[in-house]
């Protein structure tokens, strides 16, 4: 069961089988599993796209999927070694199957639904609800959260009741990209597991894989922008945010003289109407462009990822300052995260951005 609708794609952590990297992570839980030393809760952490939910679903079908095997009484009564404890779960098992059409009645998955900025209190109480129940098939009872640092107050206070006082034969594992947003007491109560970055090679094969249409300067261009993030490359991909980027880099290298046509075809492209997700991945260009500008002026230069990168971020930062362009990522982050809040036209949005763009270039 979930919280969230989902379109059924076979792509995204509930039909992935396949885990980039983080072989230590998954040995560290199937270990504990396996040796009947498994904490109730689990903070997953790292940074967004990074495997955190994909792990979490292969861990997760193990555990249900030898629930039958599973004589041990309770979480913590050192359950007994499973057939499917050690091995990888076949997309053709029928818990792969269930758990990847959010159909397992014993896994509850609470998400940020797309139209919200939050996770609200009552999705938290559902959570509560279901740790009350019987296992349907005899064994585990597992709640996954993603993500715990979008749990509002309220929400986040009622599903610590749950950590505080732990269900037999109950896991709750919770995913986070940033940890400091976490409630301190539900941080405290949770074994942390921490996840980092791939390397290119590894977000590389994730991109080949899922995409193997694409050229190999596209692919090589997109792991360089996904900072280790297969997720980002994968949202970069879906939305041509390659070329989106190459062009937004061409067009800041004429500011303050304002394309005004190339602008305006930068925000069509950016605000298309059949995706919000286009929107989302694409609106975080701007100011990560501008973020690595200051990092560069700053004297730490992270290395052009896009041809044309570099020339770009110079050509700006000799008409204005470091702390004007922190300024101006500053204010932009702000603008957008509130007119994303309260749904505003995403075509104005994104002209909004622009023009600031345009007036911060002006000497």
């Amino acid at each position: 069961m979930a919280e969230a609708e989902h379109d059924d794609r076979e792509r995204g952590p509930r039909w992935t089988s396949e885990l980039a990297g983080h072989a230590a992570a998954e040995r560290t839980l199937r270990d504990t599993w396996a040796g009947g030393r498994m904490p109730h809760a689990w903070l997953i952490t790292g940074p967004r796209g990074i495997g955190k939910a994909t792990l979490a679903y292969r861990f997760v079908r193990t555990v249900l999927a030898g629930a039958a095997h599973d004589t041990g009484p309770s979480l913590f009564a050192a359950p007994m070694p499973s057939p499917g404890a050690t091995a990888t779960i076949s997309p053709s098992h029928p818990v792969f199957r269930r758990i990847a059409r959010n159909a397992h009645p014993d896994l509850m998955s609470i998400e940020r639904p797309p139209d919200k900025e939050e996770i609200i209190v009552e999705s938290a109480r559902r959570a509560v609800d279901f740790f009350t129940m019987t296992p349907a098939e005899g064994g585990w009872r597992v709640l996954i959260v993603d993500a715990a640092d979008e749990l509002n107050r309220s929400a986040a206070n009622a599903l610590l009741k749950v950590i505080e006082e732990p269900p037999q034969r109950g896991l709750i594992l919770l995913l986070s990209h940033r940890p400091g947003l976490v409630l301190p007491t539900i941080r405290s109560r949770c074994r942390r597991l921490a996840l980092r970055p791939l390397v290119d090679t590894e977000v590389a094969k994730v991109v080949a894989r899922e995409w193997p249409e694409l050229a190999p300067e596209i692919v090589a261009g997109l792991v360089a922008m996904s900072e280790g993030s297969p997720g980002r490359a994968m949202a970069l991909a879906e939305a041509d945010g390659f070329a989106w980027y190459r062009d937004f880099l061409g067009w800041l290298t004429r500011l303050p003289a304002v394309d005004a046509k190339a602008m305006h075809a930068l925000a069509d492209r950016v605000s298309r109407r059949d995706s919000a997700s286009t929107f989302r991945t694409l609106m975080t260009l701007p100011t990560w462009s501008i973020a690595r500008m200051v990092e560069a002026g700053g004297g730490h230069p992270p290395g052009a990822l896009v041809a044309g990168e570099g020339a770009a971020h110079a050509h700006l930062l000799e008409r204005r300052t470091i702390d004007h362009w922190a300024q101006v990522w500053e204010q932009l982050s702000l603008f957008i995260a509130r007119a994303a809040a309260v749904n505003l036209d995403r075509r104005h949005i994104a002209l909004n951005v622009f023009s600031a763009l345009g007036r911060a270039a002006k000497g």
